[in-house]
């Protein structure tokens, strides 16, 4: 998706007067329509505008950054917008199923799928929080901060990269470091690899979520809702535990250097 927005973005930039808001408002119009045609049981048609509907939403933030344009109520637009967009697409596909099959699995596939992307954009922020907070205690920047992002990720066009093990500059070093496995290697090869191609690897993102339950399996036909919408969910859900996962064993290596370093001073 990203390489497609990359190339949209410079001519839309250039040569009209769109705004980012303009263009969220018509991503938010076209999913919209996506549902409609996804409740009338027009498969091909709703994904095909769905895929639409992203493709310019990724723009937006695009063109923001480009021309220097964002507001604080376009991120408000853009993140309502985004929930809004997939609350009314699962609810058209839960409905034009349902009322072709009667079948309620539909139904709970419709809530299942409006659930676990709230989910998803709750828990993000939150674990952000905790991250913050524990940098503030330890007199370490802010996460995402400009500095912390040139030093860390120099090379990555993406920003830091989700499967990176956890920075530990700044934590007093007691006796011997736990050593990163080897898949947090091979992942950090490949990660940067794909990230010179504006392609970054997840277990499973919500980009990946909504593409396999709004684009995939409608194009797949009606048989594949339900099976892809499952896998796509279970590993959506494996990818949060994870980074839930990697949140803890952060607040915990952070948690066990203040107790050392306060454990000197009373020594001291």
């Amino acid at each position: 998706m990203d390489p497609v927005a990359c190339r949209v973005a410079l001519p839309v930039a250039n040569r009209t007067r769109l705004t980012p808001n303009a263009l969220t408002v018509l991503s938010l119009v076209l999913g919209a329509v996506s549902a409609a045609f996804l409740a009338m049981n027009q498969l091909m048609a709703g994904a095909f505008l769905f895929y639409l509907s992203f493709m310019i939403d990724c723009v937006d933030g695009k063109i923001a950054r480009l021309k220097g344009t964002g507001t604080p109520f376009g991120l408000w637009l853009d993140y309502v917008g985004d929930r809004i967009r997939v609350v009314l697409c699962a609810g058209g596909l839960a409905y034009g199923q349902y009322a072709l099959t009667g079948d309620v699995s539909f139904i709970v596939l419709g809530a299942a799928v409006a659930v676990l992307d709230l989910f998803r954009y709750v828990n993000a922020p939150q674990m952000k929080r905790v991250r913050d907070a524990v940098r503030e205690e330890q007199g370490l920047e802010p996460e995402g901060s400009a500095a912390e992002a040139r030093a860390e990720h120099p090379a990555d066009p993406l920003g830091p990269d989700p499967l990176e093990p956890e920075p530990l500059d700044g934590m007093p070093h007691h006796g011997r470091l736990p050593r990163p496995r080897w898949f947090f290697k091979l992942f950090r090869r490949l990660n940067r690899f794909l990230a010179r191609h504006r392609v970054r690897s997840h277990l499973v993102s919500g980009i990946e979520f909504h593409a396999a339950v709004f684009v995939v399996a409608p194009l797949a036909g009606a048989w594949a809702l339900i099976p892809l919408a499952a896998g796509a969910g279970i590993l959506l859900l494996a990818n949060e535990v994870f980074l839930v996962y990697r949140m803890w064993l952060f607040t915990r290596r952070h948690a066990v250097g203040s107790v050392q370093e306060s454990r000197e001073h009373v020594l001291v």
